[in-house]
Formats: structure tokens, sequence, C-alpha cells
């Protein structure tokens, strides 16, 4: 399979993904009550949404770079990559839940574990796919990159695994911390310091 149907697969898994999240947020009925309230009510909805659309955002245009790099791509590269849409296409679900359930009497906890663990295994998926192509597959790559830049790359991905850890980890603890985590680490990786200058991935 060529690099660009690879892309155009996954740009159209991401795109749908990224869409689905706004289903949650909705339009009160004019019966309910006072507009303004009930447009305030669904502010776990706001926060779950923003939060997933720039990770999911961020991670479209890291795989853009990441793909980029490629000349050519063979089975291995096109199952992982599988496996990280697969991911990616859990993230609606895990948004939703954790959207409806921030604010309930009982399952926060496990819907923020959920939450943050989808995050956690699509940073895993992202790095797996990333580690296979700088270093097991560097033959196929358009361009000979150095090891000790294709380390500093792995690296900057892979950093964002720790906090997602921490987050899931505390769900029990608090749900909100672990929505405030999730977007601290979505927050940073749009931040140049993130990027490392020379490309963004």
């Amino acid at each position: 399979m060529s690099r660009s149907r690879l892309e155009a697969f996954s740009d159209g898994v991401i795109a749908v993904a990224i869409t689905l999240l706004v289903l949650d947020i909705h339009v009160p009925a004019p019966d309910t009550g006072s507009l303004g309230h009930e447009l305030a009510r669904q502010w776990p909805q706001y926060a779950a949404y923003v939060v997933s659309f720039v990770t999911i955002g961020i991670i479209w245009v890291n795989h853009h770079w990441m793909i980029s790099r490629l000349a050519q791509t063979d089975r291995t590269i096109l199952l992982l990559n599988l496996l990280l849409l697969l991911c990616i296409g859990l993230l609606p679900f895990g948004t939703s839940l954790m959207a409806e359930y921030l604010r309930a009497d009982q399952g926060q906890s496990l819907a923020a574990a959920i939450y943050a663990g989808l995050l956690l295994l699509m940073s895993i998926a992202f790095a797996t796919l990333n580690r296979h192509i700088l270093f097991h597959k560097a033959h196929l790559l358009s361009e000979p990159i150095p090891e000790a830049r294709r380390r500093q790359i792995l690296f900057r991905g892979v950093v964002g695994l720790v906090p997602y850890v921490l987050a899931t980890a505390l769900a029990p603890v608090s749900a909100d911390i672990t929505l405030i985590i999730c977007a601290s680490v979505a927050i940073f990786y749009t931040l140049p310091i993130a990027s490392g200058g020379a490309d963004p991935a």
C-alpha cells in the first residue's frame, strides 16, 4: 500500500472520530427552563469535548509528520497503524462516558479511569508505531535520520505516557483531577517547546 493511501484512510478515520465528539453537546429543549442555565449545565460536555478534540487534533498532526518520513510502508506498519486508529476510534465513547458521569452521583471514578486509560492506550499505540518506523524500519525512511535525532523524536512522544498513567491512577481519587491532567497534556503538546523546533512530530 502506498503512503498516500495509508494517510488518506487514517485521515478519514480521525476525521470521523473528531466529528463524533460534538454529538454529546445537545441543544436544550425550550420547555426545560432557562436557556443559559441549561447551556451552563453542559459544562462537562464542553470540557471533555475540548480536551478530546485537541488531543485527537495533535495526534493527527503528529501522525502526518510520522508517516511523511516514510518512503514506503509495509505490512507491519499498516497493522500498527490500524491499532492506533482503533484506539482513536474509541475516544468518542470515552469522551461521552467522561462527560456523562463527571457530575453523576456514582461511577465518576470508573468513567474517568476508562477515559484516561483510552488516551493512554492511544499514546502507547502511537509510540509503538513511531518507534517501529524510526528504529526497526529506518531503511524505509525517505531520508536518513541520525540515531540521536530519532531518539529525540521518540522521546517527545513517549514523555506524554507518564501523565496519562498518573491520570488513570488518580481517577479513583478525583475525576476532576484526571480531566485536568489530560487537559494539561493536550495543552503541552500545542506549545512550541513540545515540537522540538525542527518538526512537530
